[in-house]
């Protein structure tokens, strides 16, 4: 009975942490759903720019940053390709300051910190044989993570689980322990891997206005599962959603951005016709 209870008070804990702010603009994929955004951004940003700065001269004392100046420069021109399109999203974003450094390591990962600190490591680019359009997918990806608030909306909701946790606890006898399973379960791992899902559509819109081709963004994910030997994992107790789910989210957000992507095209076709300025005469 104390178990059912329990699950009932994880439920109500569950209500309470919905949210009821926004970090963005809805873009063309229509994004609504609303946050729960309590701890400062300021703040997070602040440890955020510390740890990246850490991480970043650790890689230096290695000679591990930034090694292939053709791979760096490759990256970086993919990611201010995708960081002007961001205020479609949030008219800040402009004001980041934003950094991308690529490490020198043979590991699967990437990451945009809160406030715009961007690292690639080479293990995704080498391991996988990334196309530019793969590549804008991921940094599209991480990006909107950053962009989203997704770190912050995570500790605010921790935050206040932990504290409505302790007190529906003390006042029904019930073991925090089991209160903290149901809420896990209920919420902090179904809402993860909604973040995740959401970052990948959004990537998608930002990739779509840099002019990468959204519909190549899906191989990257069947790179992925190859590279993981097919082994996805049970999604339902998982942070992230399997492959399988991540790809049809994908593909059903692809015609929504596609007509961005052959705008960007098309401006970028123009642009590259137009005549160069003929020079004034400076001399008699």
């Amino acid at each position: 009975m104390k178990k059912i209870f329990g699950y009932i008070a994880a439920i109500a804990i569950a209500g309470v942490l919905q949210g009821c702010a926004n970090t963005t603009e809805s873009g063309a994929i229509g994004l609504q759903r609303s946050q729960l955004l309590l701890v400062s951004s300021e703040a997070l940003n602040a440890q955020a720019a510390q740890g990246f700065q850490k991480l970043t001269a650790d890689a230096q004392s290695k000679k591990k940053l930034n090694t292939n100046a053709k791979q760096t420069q490759r990256v970086r021109r993919i990611g201010q390709d995708l960081i002007a399109q961001t205020t479609v999203f949030r008219a800040d974003a402009r004001d980041w300051a934003w950094e991308i450094n690529v490490f020198d390591s043979d590991e699967i990962n990437a990451f945009c910190a809160p406030g715009g600190k961007i690292g690639v490591y080479t293990g995704i680019i080498d391991r996988l044989k990334l196309t530019d359009d793969e590549l804008a997918a991921v940094m599209g990806h991480e990006i909107a993570h950053a962009l989203r608030e997704h770190s912050r909306e995570k500790a605010s909701q921790q935050a206040l689980s932990n504290l409505l946790t302790s007190t529906v606890s003390a006042a029904t006898g019930v073991h925090g322990g089991l209160l903290d399973m149901g809420t896990q379960m209920m919420v902090h791992l179904p809402n993860s891997r909604g973040m995740e899902l959401e970052s990948d559509v959004m990537g998608l819109e930002l990739m779509a206005r840099a002019g990468y081709d959204p519909r190549n963004a899906p191989n990257l994910w069947r790179k992925m599962q190859k590279a993981s030997g097919g082994d996805q994992g049970l999604a339902f107790l998982s942070t992230h959603p399997t492959g399988d789910d991540r790809i049809a989210a994908m593909e059903g957000t692809i015609p929504k951005v596609l007509g961005l992507y052959q705008e960007a095209q098309a401006q970028k076709s123009t642009n590259t016709r137009k005549p160069a300025p003929k020079k004034k005469k400076t001399g008699p």
